[in-house]
C-alpha cells in the first residue's frame, strides 16, 4: 500500500485486531448453552488501538459466514476475514476499515451523512441506512467492494420526519415470499417510549408504511432475514442506573405487510449478567444447514464499553 501524504487523510487502510476469547454468554452459568430460542456458540472481545475502529451498528457476513462486513456510525467499512477453530470464532484476519464513499467519490461523512447506522448486503448490492439525515443508501458491493459510491434509495416523506436521533436502525431485503425483493428498514423509535415505531417496504410488489410495536423500554437496533422470511428483530434498552439490555424477536414472514402493527414473541433477552453491551448490529448466514446468527456491539468509541461479536444457532 502506497504511503499516507502528509495532511490527506487516507481512506482506505489496514487495522490490527486483538481478540479475547468469550467462552460463557452466562458467566455466573458457564456451562449453560441454550438461551431461549438460541444456542450460543462462541464470542470475542474485539480491540484495536486504531483510533477509527469502534462504533459498529451493522453487520453483515458473506460467503458462508467467512467473511465480516460491519459498518461503524462515523462513516466506515471495516471489512476481514473470520477464523474459527473447533467451530467457534477465533480471530479477525486481514481486517481493513476503509472510508464510505459518497456519489462523488469523496467520503460520506465529509457530505454530514456520517452516521451510518444499519446494513444489509444482498444480492451483491450493498444498502446502508443513515440516522440522522434519515437517507438510505445503496453500493456495487459485488463489483466494487469498499470502492463503490453511495447511490441514493428514494424514501417516502414519512421517513424524512423521524426524530433526529431515532431514524433508520435497521434494513433488510426479504428473500423468499410474496415480497422477495423488497427493501425493509425500520426505525428505532418514532414516538414516544413504548409506541409503535415506524417501518417502511420499499420496492417490490407491495410497497408502503407498517408498524412494529415496542415493549418494555426497548427500541429497535438492526433486522436480519431468515432464509424462510420470516424477521428477526434486535432490541436493546439502556438506563443509567440499570445498564443495557437486549432481546430478539421473530417476526412471521407473512405478517409483514403495508398497515401492519407486527408483534410476536421473542427468542432470547438478556441484560447486564449476561455477555452483551450495547447490541446494535445483527445478521444471519447458513453454515452446514444450520442458522447461525452474528451480534455486533457499538461501544460509542467509550473505554467503558466493548466491541463484543457473539455467535448463536437458531434451534429447530
Amino acid at each position: 500500500m502506497p504511503g499516507a501524504v502528509e495532511g490527506v487523510e487516507q481512506t482506505r487502510f489496514p487495522v490490527g485486531v486483538s481478540v479475547r476469547a468469550i467462552t460463557a454468554f452466562e458467566p455466573r452459568n458457564p456451562d449453560r448453552r441454550r438461551f431461549g430460542a438460541l444456542q450460543f456458540r462462541s464470542g470475542l472481545v474485539l480491540s484495536s488501538g486504531h483510533p477509527r475502529f469502534g462504533g459498529f451498528s451493522g453487520l453483515a457476513r458473506l460467503n458462508d459466514g467467512r467473511d465480516l462486513v460491519a459498518v461503524s456510525d462515523r462513516g466506515y467499512w471495516l471489512t476481514a476475514r473470520i477464523t474459527s477453530q473447533a467451530g467457534k470464532l477465533a480471530g479477525l484476519d486481514d481486517a481493513e476499515m476503509a472510508a464510505i464513499l459518497g456519489a462523488s467519490g469523496r467520503p460520506l461523512s465529509r457530505s454530514g451523512l456520517y452516521d451510518t447506522e444499519s446494513l444489509c448486503i444482498a444480492d451483491g448490492v450493498a444498502y446502508v441506512g443513515i440516522e440522522r439525515r434519515h437517507e438510505i443508501v445503496r453500493f456495487d458491493w459485488a463489483g466494487q467492494g469498499v470502492e463503490a459510491r453511495a447511490r441514493s434509495v428514494p424514501v417516502p416523506p414519512e421517513v424524512k420526519r423521524l426524530p433526529r436521533n431515532r431514524g433508520l436502525e435497521a434494513i433488510g431485503v426479504v428473500p423468499y415470499g410474496p415480497l422477495k425483493g423488497a427493501l425493509v428498514a425500520i426505525a428505532e423509535r418514532s414516538g414516544k417510549e413504548d409506541e409503535p415505531t415506524l417501518g417502511v417496504l420499499l420496492g417490490g410488489p407491495q410497497p408502503g408504511l407498517f408498524q412494529v410495536a415496542r415493549h418494555d423500554g426497548y427500541d429497535i437496533t438492526d433486522l436480519a432475514f431468515l432464509p424462510s422470511g420470516d424477521m428477526l428483530l434486535l432490541e436493546r434498552w439502556y438506563q443509567p442506573l440499570r445498564g443495557v439490555g437486549m432481546r430478539i424477536r421473530r417476526i412471521a414472514g407473512r405478517d409483514i405487510r403495508p398497515g401492519a402493527l407486527l408483534d410476536d414473541p421473542r427468542l432470547i433477552e438478556a441484560d447486564l449478567g449476561y455477555e452483551i453491551d450495547n447490541m446494535e448490529g445483527l445478521s444471519v448466514h447458513l453454515e452446514s444447514g444450520r442458522t447461525v446468527l452474528t451480534l455486533i456491539s457499538d461501544d460509542n468509541f467509550s473505554f467503558l464499553q466493548r466491541t463484543l461479536l457473539l455467535e448463536f444457532e437458531l434451534l429447530p
